[in-house]
């Protein structure tokens, strides 16, 4: 299994696209269109936030869809997912940073996740082979954000909380992150959908992992 991480914005689905494609594989998508907790995750005022408990739910829907993206990916032999579930654990454990998320809800949502994320016996391991990791800098974070035009993303108040996600997002991924490899790819320095030489570059990487593996 392979997943594609990454901060917002910086092209999870459009690699995933690219890594299915080149290997013949299943690709599971972010379900972000069909999700109603979170336009009202970025739209609500604070109070509202506070009210009606939205960080939690959302981390809640998409732990619940993440699951079942992997559930359906172990059916094959291999297969891509554009994000991965240890990511959600970061976004959670961010906004209870910030606050939106209590202790009890952080402890509930991480007590579940572990629960899920747990082998069972003569099963596939849920967890990945690799991570393609998708950095890059700010600036272009929300240049990205902003051409995909999501209007409950390109709100200016927002910025502050992207960059909040943003300058740990390194961080996370090389200290905290140990299920799988990690293969990175710096999107101000390389095009895998345009150029043909880092495209190769990307795959040759991924097939020498499966290789030693």
């Amino acid at each position: 299994m392979i997943v594609i991480g990454g901060m917002i914005g910086l092209g999870k689905t459009t690699t995933a696209n690219l890594i299915a494609d080149e290997f013949k594989i299943p690709v599971y998508y972010e379900k972000v269109d069909d999700n109603k907790v979170l336009p009202l995750y970025y739209s609500s005022t604070d109070e509202e936030i506070e009210k009606k408990r939205y960080p939690f739910l959302l981390q809640l829907t998409f732990l619940s869809s993440r699951y079942k993206s992997i559930k359906e990916a172990l059916e094959f032999d291999n297969a891509v997912l554009d994000r991965s579930i240890y990511e959600d654990h970061y976004f959670a454990l961010k906004n209870h940073e910030l606050g939106r998320i209590s202790d009890l809800e952080l402890e509930i949502y991480t007590d579940l996740l572990k629960e899920m994320m747990k082998d069972i016996k003569g099963m596939k391991s849920k967890k990945p082979d690799v991570m393609i990791y998708l950095k890059g800098s700010f600036d272009t974070v929300i240049k990205r954000i902003k051409e995909r035009g999501r209007e409950y993303e390109i709100d200016d108040k927002l910025v502050s909380y992207y960059k909040f996600l943003w300058k740990d997002y390194d961080k996370f991924v090389y200290d905290s992150y140990k299920e799988s490899p990690v293969i990175t790819i710096d999107v101000d320095k390389k095009d895998c959908l345009l150029n043909k030489n880092d495209r190769k570059e990307l795959i040759d990487s991924i097939k020498e992992i499966y290789k030693n593996n």
